[in-house]
């Protein structure tokens, strides 16, 4: 089915009421997108990278810190945020940037755990970061997983 619709030409009716050059390259009318909150996961990627970039960038500072590890959500936020730009100005590729994007959401909820170890040393700046990124990286994870489940349901129709 959505071989067709990039096979045959539209109908005028398409073409005047839909962005048709976006359906016919991603297969999906924007209406049929997984979204969150109105927002279109390539969106809440960006967002995401951006707020991990300066939260890395906040809390070194504030913290007056020199080592590198303060800036590691900054790292993933720069990934992020490269990621949901891409997503979203090259939409053939879409499935691969938004796989990249998840398996960095993924690290961030994975590298949070640490917090689990240094919790006993009570509440500090790097363990702060530390559950920031475990309970973000895990809620974003958890979106990604919607989405492709979404993706696939709405193939297999």
């Amino acid at each position: 089915m959505h071989e067709e619709a990039l096979t045959h030409q539209p109908s005028p009716y398409l073409m005047a009421y839909t962005n048709y050059q976006r359906v016919a390259r991603t297969g999906l009318a924007m209406s049929e997108q997984f979204t969150v909150a109105g927002q279109s996961i390539p969106t809440i990627t960006s967002g995401y990278g951006v707020f991990l970039i300066l939260w890395g960038i906040i809390v070194s500072v504030i913290s007056d810190s020199n080592s590198f590890t303060s800036y590691l959500p900054s790292v993933a936020g720069l990934a992020l945020l490269s990621s949901g730009i891409l997503a979203a100005k090259i939409p053939e590729k879409r499935k691969l940037w938004m796989h990249i994007a998840a398996t960095f959401g993924l690290l961030c909820a994975l590298g949070g755990t640490r917090f689990f170890m240094v919790m006993s040393d009570g509440l500090n700046y790097a363990s702060g970061s530390q559950l920031m990124m475990f309970i973000t990286g895990s809620i974003y994870t958890y979106i990604c997983v919607q989405s492709f489940r979404h993706a696939r349901m709405s193939r297999e129709e």
